[in-house]
């Protein structure tokens, strides 16, 4: 018996000194590698960003220095096009791979073959600058000729290279979750073992894997703080876009609108002063219709961004604004249908219910070559909904995952009604046009 104790205790304790020290190293190193992974992927996502809005305003400055075409305003503008392009480089420089896959690498070289290109193109078009009539249409036509191509071929690949991140991230995320999951089965196997050997054995040893439980939870329990964090991130960064895009559009309305304005009654005085005195103001007529084409093209560009109708006279207004553009320009006839809408929602669920019904009609246009769409918008106890429905070709709805996961546009309606606890659903088939329900909880319908 007492060897037989002796060899019972001797093989408990080396069960769980085994098990102990395996499950402690290899959770030890696991951690590590999460702390690092995320870390990497925190960063890369900040690089890319940065190096996304710089393209942005690199594009910008070309813009504007095509629209004022004097050669000092254009030195200024190459400088700083010039100061973008360097912060982009020391941006990728920067940046780290996350996991460091070929795929990745492959990624990061062609971002930074489209990054020269790009700004290639945009030295190329300053160059030109002084050149090109300082028209809408000129100015426009360079634009989508040299820049939007390799500007958005550019973001392309940082969206790709930022998914990319984001799945390695979830896939160390989950592995993390099986590395415990079957350390916890090894676990408590070896204690069935140790039981069949001696009760008090086990007791002491349940104590020992009680303790490496807590730790583990509390990993876990930091794990879903970071992605708790992580949301709250994505949150904070789609309010600043949407309040940039106020600020925008209210510039372009307030200061580029009221110059146009401006330019069109000079225009117009400059005309009547000349036919007064007999001579032909046709010249000056011609500058008037540009003046026209541009201030409209300014007013389109701020509704686009952002409308004041939406933040001035609610959901409903913005949206049937939406869909009388929608019929003017693509001569679908377009319907507003609402129930129970008398009262405003919640600000973030008006911008965010907007965002997606621009988007929704956005495709309608482009995709669906429907005759009728209608826009269904109710307020009910529960919660609110909106419904979006054309007679258009539609698709099939085998390849509706494969459009959730890749179209960029379908992945934001549906990023942005679960940041609200909504839910979106996408109905569709060849020939029999396409729906499209969201629904947001009464919490985010507001009062």
């Amino acid at each position: 018996m007492r060897a037989a104790l002796a060899v019972g205790i001797a093989v408990t304790l080396g069960l769980w000194l085994f098990t102990g020290y395996t499950f402690t190293w290899r959770m030890q190193e696991v951690e590590h590698q999460a702390a690092q992974v995320a870390e990497r992927y925190t960063r890369a996502q900040e690089l890319l960003s940065n190096v996304r809005t710089q393209v942005l305003l690199s594009s910008v400055r070309v813009r504007d220095a095509l629209l004022s075409p004097d050669p000092p305003i254009i030195t200024a503008y190459r400088r700083q096009v010039d100061a973008s392009h360097r912060e982009i480089d020391e941006s990728l420089a920067q940046y780290v791979p996350v996991l460091g896959s070929a795929t990745e690498l492959d990624q990061i070289a062609r971002l930074r073959h489209e990054i020269d290109e790009f700004h290639l193109s945009t030295l190329a078009a300053l160059a030109d600058a002084s050149s090109v009539r300082a028209t809408t249409s000129s100015v426009r036509d360079v634009l989508n000729r040299h820049i939007v191509p390799r500007r958005e071929a550019a973001f392309r690949i940082s969206e790709e290279i930022q998914s990319l991140n984001r799945a390695a991230f979830i896939r160390q995320q989950a592995d993390i979750a099986e590395i415990h999951r079957v350390a916890e089965w090894q676990s408590w196997l070896r204690l069935g073992l140790a039981l069949a050997i001696s009760l008090g054995v086990v007791g002491l040893a349940s104590v020992y894997a009680a303790r490496l439980e807590t730790r583990l939870r509390r990993q876990m329990d930091r794990e879903t703080a970071i992605s708790t964090e992580l949301q709250d991130v994505a949150s904070r960064l789609m309010s600043a876009q949407e309040d940039e895009r106020r600020t925008i559009a209210r510039e372009l309305h307030d200061e580029v609108g009221q110059v146009l304005t401006a330019i069109k009654v000079e225009l117009s005085i400059a005309q009547r002063a000349i036919e007064a005195r007999g001579e032909s103001g046709d010249a000056l007529a011609e500058a008037q219709t540009i003046t026209d084409g541009a201030l409209q093209t300014v007013r389109d560009l701020s509704q686009l961004l952002r409308p004041s109708m939406l933040d001035d006279l609610g959901l409903p207004a913005a949206i049937d604004a939406s869909l009388r553009t929608l019929a003017r320009r693509h001569e679908i006839h377009a319907e507003l249908l609402q129930v129970g809408m008398d009262e405003r929602l919640d600000p973030d669920t008006e911008v965010a219910a907007y965002r997606i019904v621009q988007e929704a009609l956005t495709n309608v246009a482009r995709h669906a070559r429907a005759k009728h769409c209608w826009v269904r918008l109710k307020r009910y106890v529960s919660g609110f909904s909106i419904e979006i429905e054309d007679d258009g070709a539609g698709f099939d709805m085998s390849l509706a995952h494969e459009k959730l996961r890749h179209g960029l546009g379908l992945m934001g309606m549906r990023e942005r009604a679960t940041h609200l606890g909504g839910t979106f659903d996408l109905q569709s088939a060849p020939g029999h046009g396409t729906r499209m329900v969201v629904e947001f909880p009464a919490g985010a319908a507001g009062g």
